[in-house]
């Protein structure tokens, strides 16, 4: 049975050993959006760096609906934050695709807010002195549901093991408020909810990412399908190998 305490310590002792090996005066860089997982990346690096090394990033494309989310999280947990906006960056890059007579896909113009926002917060991070945090979780790695280049990567993940639903169990241990460990998770780019994108529900597949179990054979080939092909998104740039 997952006991969230324990591994919520856990967490919070892996990330100071890490820090202590990788950036022992560094902050944590975290992008904030008032979701579930950046709200309990950002609890669980405040509990174990102390809320002075962390630095919260709101990244709006413009004008963010829910960035009061945001906003609540830094204000809860009494850590800087900063927002960069990042639409002149984007609507610049569309602009100069057009120019050279590039037609931007739907699919460009969803992935290219995701890989501009980890470009801001590696500049804020090289800025700040600090190092970034992944806030990607087990359930979504499953099935290729972040952006490569974008969400996917980081200098530390503290969540990657851990389904959407024993995120939100170790927010609850961390005392986050309901409000933002229990918000509808959507990816902001689509204007859907991430459940609706997808094609099931979190708890189907968390309880298939756990048990193997998944009574709808059509939504078990789905997953299966989206895990095979997503895969590349997990695993290192392939390299060739010369040998003489």
């Amino acid at each position: 049975m997952f006991n969230a305490e324990k591994t919520k310590n856990d967490i919070v002792d892996w990330i100071a050993r890490w820090f202590e090996e990788n950036g022992a005066n560094c902050a944590a860089v975290v992008g904030i959006s008032g979701g579930k997982d950046s709200s309990v990346v950002a609890a669980l690096c405040a509990e174990a760096l102390g809320r002075g090394r962390v630095v919260g990033v709101m990244m709006p494309n413009g004008v963010q609906s829910d960035i009061g989310a945001a906003e609540s999280l830094a204000d809860f947990l009494q850590i800087r934050r900063y927002t960069v906006n990042i639409r002149a960056a984007y609507d610049g890059i569309l602009a100069e695709m057009d120019r050279a007579g590039i037609a931007a896909t739907d699919q460009t113009r969803f992935n290219l807010p995701a890989r501009l926002r980890m470009s801001a917060l590696y500049a804020v991070s090289q800025s700040v002195n600090g190092r970034v945090a992944n806030t990607c979780n087990l359930s979504e790695d499953y099935v290729g549901y972040s952006t490569r280049y974008g969400d996917s990567v980081g200098d530390f993940s503290p969540l990657s093991m851990l389904t959407v639903t024993e995120v939100r169990q170790i927010g609850r241990a961390l005392g986050l408020p309901s409000a933002l460990v229990d918000k509808t998770p959507a990816d902001g780019l689509t204007g859907k909810t991430d459940e609706e994108n997808l094609g099931f529900t979190y708890q189907v597949l968390d309880e298939y990412i756990r048990t193997g179990l998944c009574p709808d054979a059509k939504i078990r080939e789905k997953i299966d399908h989206l895990h095979r092909v997503n895969q590349f998104k997990l695993k290192l740039m392939p390299s060739f190998l010369h040998i003489d």
